[in-house]
This record gives C-alpha cells, structure tokens and sequence, in this order.
C-alpha cells in the first residue's frame, strides 16, 4: 500500500470512529410514521379516557416511542389519567407527562 492510500484509509477510519460516537438524532421514515401512528392513538386513548376537551387541552409530541405530554388542565387528576391512558397505548415505551394545572386567579 502506498503513503497516499495509507493516509486515506487512516482518515477513513478517523471519521467512521468519530462518527459512531455520535447519539442518532434523525429518524428513518418508518420511525417517523410509527411516532405519527402512536401520537394519533395515544390521543384517541386520551379523548376515550378522559374526554375530548381534556384531550383536546393536551399536546403530544412522539420520538422513537416516548411520548411527551404537554399543556393545560383542570386538574392533576386529569394529567394523572391522561398519563395512564398514554402508557396503555401499545408500542409506547415511556411517557413524560409535562402537563401543568390551570391556576385560578
């Protein structure tokens, strides 16, 4: 092997090692349909378990099977209930429930 192909296959090798060190932030298109497909059930599941204008009040964002809840309610009881419905879902691995209670002033 040549000095020049040496050199190349060195800093191929450099790039790959620091690339794989990397975390994976892009999603393929079938986890980016399989998020969307979750997101739609889990606020199904909310609207059937703890109604539609509790559901409604309620934003879910999906990544790779965790799902993010966010939003306004009227009460922890309702955040409670909506977090139970979205781990029921089938294909959700965790769910973070960043709901907040609307404060009455």
């Amino acid at each position: 092997m040549n000095r020049r192909n040496a050199l190349g296959t060195l800093a191929a090798l450099a790039l790959a090692a620091c690339a794989s060190k990397e975390p994976e932030t892009r999603r393929t298109t079938g986890e980016f349909t399989n998020d969307s497909t979750l997101t739609a059930k889990v606020k199904s599941q909310i609207a059937t378990d703890v109604g539609a204008r509790t559901a409604a009040a309620i934003n879910i964002e999906t990544y790779r099977g965790v799902v993010q809840l966010t939003g306004f309610v009227d009460s922890r009881e309702q955040a409670a209930r909506a977090e139970e419905a979205a781990k029921k879902v089938d294909g959700v691995r965790s769910v973070k429930n960043d709901v907040r209670i609307k404060t009455t002033s």
